[in-house]
């Protein structure tokens, strides 16, 4: 699958499959639902900020047309994914497998028991027997390195259903999620009071490029990966966005329109769960944490939840959007696969970013 893409000096270049676009940062031309065609999605840094509102736009139309419409939409008829499983999960599960199947596709849910990457066949070889069955993989991995295999190694578009170092697809939930809310997302404040970890990564990887300001609050030694904190900076300040680190939570809420938190102990860190519990004591988000944010501030979980993270109030309050957020979770891998699979343009206006 061969498509153009016009660089800002106004050349053509003509990639192939294999290629990737790296470290899009604000300002790029809009491209449209093309130049999304065929393209990996293995981290939110390889997408202009126009590109991550292309994928909204199609999400949002895809949700109104369906969901609200009672459209029949069967875009991916005739087309299969395998969903590549090392980790467990609710969200990526349900909304892909669904999502897909609500579209006319035949999604392959492939667990540790049914493969298992580089051990009984090597990755380069099942990247290839996949490219040959499926026309997409999504794969939940503990290893970014894997997903880079993948796709390096196969001819078909690979997905990141959530690695060490990223999750694209939950944080399409979020910006979604947000847009709905405030009706636009340029000029918010996101207060991120956590684990530097692959959430927040994703989403110092493309908040700027929407005209996002992310303050950052982790315990010391759990901060986010130097590199990418060192691109998000990059990128800050080429968007003329603000991008803040501490370590105190209330310091970080300040002023914020979404307070936003993950698991303090994700799958594969067990071990590690008294050592962190001790390091995140503090970091609870509750109604006084919320005192320091904006009037108007919400609250973002990607799930599942532990009490010790934020409390009951918050959680179940009418400024949380986690079950608006999960729900969310659908539409915008649905949005992505077509992007990926297909040449769907909206029919619906396009929404205020």
């Amino acid at each position: 699958m061969i498509f153009a893409l016009r660089n800002l000096s106004g050349r053509w270049l003509s990639l192939g499959i294999k290629c990737s676009v790296r470290s899009f940062g604000c300002g790029q031309v809009a491209l449209g639902a093309a130049a999304l065609k065929g393209r990996h999605l293995l981290s939110l840094k390889d997408f202009s900020g126009e590109e991550i509102k292309q994928f909204l736009w199609t999400a949002a139309d895809l949700k109104m047309r369906i969901k609200q419409k009672g459209e029949i939409l069967p875009l991916l008829q005739g087309k299969s994914i395998a969903m590549i499983f090392e980790k467990r999960s609710t969200r990526t599960r349900i909304s892909t497998e669904t999502g897909f199947a609500l579209l006319g596709g035949h999604p392959c849910f492939l667990t540790t028991q049914d493969i298992h990457l580089g051990v009984n066949e090597s990755r380069k070889d099942t990247a290839r027997v996949l490219s040959g069955m499926t026309d997409v993989i999504l794969a939940r991995v503990y290893k970014h390195s894997d997903l880079e295999q993948l796709a390096e190694d196969g001819t078909i578009p690979v997905i990141n259903g959530l690695s060490e170092m990223y999750h694209p697809i939950q944080i399409l939930a979020d910006y979604l999620t947000l847009q709905e809310h405030f009706g636009s997302l340029n000029g918010l404040t996101l207060s991120w009071i956590g684990d530097g970890n692959n959430v927040l990564h994703s989403f110092m990887m493309s908040a700027p490029k929407l005209g996002m300001h992310l303050n950052v609050a982790t315990p010391k030694g759990f901060e986010p990966d130097a590199d990418v904190t060192k691109v998000a900076k990059s990128l800050a300040g080429e968007c003329g966005t603000k991008l803040f680190f501490t370590n105190d939570p209330v310091e970080a809420a300040s002023g914020a329109n979404a307070l936003v938190t993950d698991t303090w102990v994700s799958m594969g860190q067990e071990e590690e769960k008294a050592e962190r519990l001790k390091a995140f004591h503090g970091y609870q988000i509750t109604m006084k944490t919320g005192k320091s944010a904006a009037p108007n501030w919400t609250f973002l979980h990607c799930l599942p939840r532990k009490p010790e993270e934020v409390d009951d109030e918050v959680f179940y309050s009418p400024r949380s959007l986690v079950f608006q957020e999960a729900e969310n979770r659908k539409w915008t891998i649905m949005g992505a696969m077509v992007n990926i699979l297909t040449d769907y343009s909206p029919l619906s206006n396009k929404p205020k970013f």
